[in-house]
């Protein structure tokens, strides 16, 4: 008797693991299609953006910013647009910089931004 539900339990192994790893794998889809969705409409809202529109013009074609109080400032906004890990977590990396000055958008994405950040860092060295 005890051989016969050992043998049962052996039977049924495969079929509750290949059930876990379906459901980790539903979970995993459902969690990356929405950031991948997010993504989407970030990239999609960003074809508005103009140079000299004001943070509330921003505000209402984007919507909120990724709030991060390591690398967003309020001349500095972050827009989740290309999801690089699946881990839930929004890092710099998967962001589109919005970048303002004396209240008004000056420029966005990651190009933009890094020439900025370069030409400042030439400065303050010209000025050393």
């Amino acid at each position: 008797m005890n051989s016969r539900r050992k043998n049962k339990t052996v039977k049924n192994l495969p079929v509750r693991f290949g059930l876990t790893a379906f459901v980790l794998f539903l979970l995993v889809a459902v969690s990356s299609g929405c950031a991948w969705r997010e993504a989407a409409e970030n990239i999609e809202n960003s074809r508005s953006l103009r140079v000299g529109m004001s943070k509330a013009e921003v505000l209402a074609v984007m919507g909120e910013p990724q709030r991060n109080e390591e690398y967003a400032t309020p001349d500095l906004w972050f827009y989740y647009c290309q999801p690089v890990w699946i881990d839930g977590l929004v890092t710099r990396d998967e962001c589109m910089p919005l970048v303002f000055q004396d209240g008004k958008l000056i420029g966005w994405g990651n190009e933009f931004y890094a020439s900025r950040e370069l030409l400042r860092s030439v400065r303050e060295k010209s000025a050393e």
